[in-house]
């Protein structure tokens, strides 16, 4: 059964057909969350981690509450039932929203699984809202139905979700597996540092990147905690943060923190001391 589960997902990464619905649809929504407080709202950017992953337990969770109360409450459950169906159906929106905006940051197979996932979860809301209106007409076997076809499906779209985060890494940290040095180590000489200049250096098997900003010297792990893009290869803007090159994100010099997403975990930040024209670097205490 595993087999032919990760045989399913594997076709539909495969298949390529589905390039131009997802790059138009990612266009479109990647247009929509382009400001700074959307994109930072959506990502989970001020919460700290993903914003998506903890609003999918919401709608989810009041649509099997739903069930359980139709099959343990019978007749005298049904206001309730219907109640959390429309709970579900409201906290399923800012949970799409949150979703989309980090799909749309996705490429090729996986932006296709996820574009899929979403599919699957819009069907199970679909079916939802007509439970919902089946419910409030007096149809409670009907609606009853239809709430556990749309869980069903909105299970198999949840374990689309599941496989995207843990089995491709999908706003997953991608500095979380860092081993960063602690003791001061030479990297570079202070004199090939030019003004906002950034440059890749390795500390014992980390890449690190450094930059003179504004007359000080910066260092911080040069993998972006978003999508693993290379920092070093992105650019320094005015406000005193690195931009990643590949979705954006950007990270203050001064302590790493994320100030824009779509990343939604800070950038590791290292000590960094000047000794005799050298840099050296040592991983910051957290």
């Amino acid at each position: 059964m595993r087999k032919l589960i990760e045989d399913v997902i594997d076709d539909i990464g495969k298949t390529s057909s589905l390039d131009g619905v997802c790059g138009k649809t990612a266009g479109l929504v990647s247009r929509a969350t382009s400001g700074d407080l959307v994109k930072n709202a959506l990502s989970g950017t001020w919460f700290g981690h993903p914003l998506h992953p903890a609003l999918s337990d919401l709608p989810i969770g009041a649509w099997v509450m739903a069930s359980a109360v139709d099959v343990t409450m019978g007749r005298s459950g049904a206001g309730a039932a219907r109640r959390l169906v429309a709970l579900g159906l409201l906290s399923a929106v800012p949970t799409a929203w949150s979703g989309w905006s980090d799909w749309a940051d996705t490429y090729g197979p996986t932006q296709r699984v996820g574009y899929v996932h979403a599919v699957g979860n819009a069907t199970g809301a679909a079916l939802q809202a007509a439970s919902w209106v089946a419910r409030a007409r007096g149809r409670r076997g009907a609606g009853m139905a239809l709430s556990g076809l749309g869980l069903g499906i909105t299970a198999c779209a949840a374990y689309l979700g599941g496989h995207l985060s843990f089995v491709k890494g999908v706003g997953v940290n991608h500095t979380a597996f860092e081993e960063p040095a602690t003791e001061w180590t030479d990297v570079e000489s202070l004199s090939v540092l030019g003004e906002n200049e950034l440059r890749r250096v390795t500390v014992k098997g980390v890449p690190v990147v450094l930059v003179r900003h504004d007359g000080e010297v910066y260092a911080l792990s040069a993998t972006c905690t978003h999508a693993g893009g290379p920092l070093d290869e992105g650019k320094v803007l005015p406000n005193g943060c690195v931009q990643c090159p590949w979705h954006g994100s950007e990270f203050r010099l001064s302590d790493g923190e994320a100030v824009r997403g779509p990343a939604s975990v800070n950038e590791p930040r290292w000590d960094v001391k000047i000794d005799s024209g050298r840099v050296l670097v040592r991983a910051a205490a957290s």
